[in-house]
């Protein structure tokens, strides 16, 4: 029996997708933050 390679592709692409999307809600929330304590620092001086 040959594998699958449609539904290995599309299983791999899947799974890459989901990692960029929790690698841009980590770069997101980071920026956040960063601004939000840089704000902060600048209301102290």
């Amino acid at each position: 029996m040959e594998p699958n390679y449609k539904e290995m592709y599309y299983t791999l692409m899947d799974a890459a997708e989901k990692m960029i999307e929790i690698l841009i809600k980590a770069q997101n929330d980071c920026e956040e933050i960063y601004i939000r304590e840089d704000s902060g620092e600048a209301e102290k001086k």
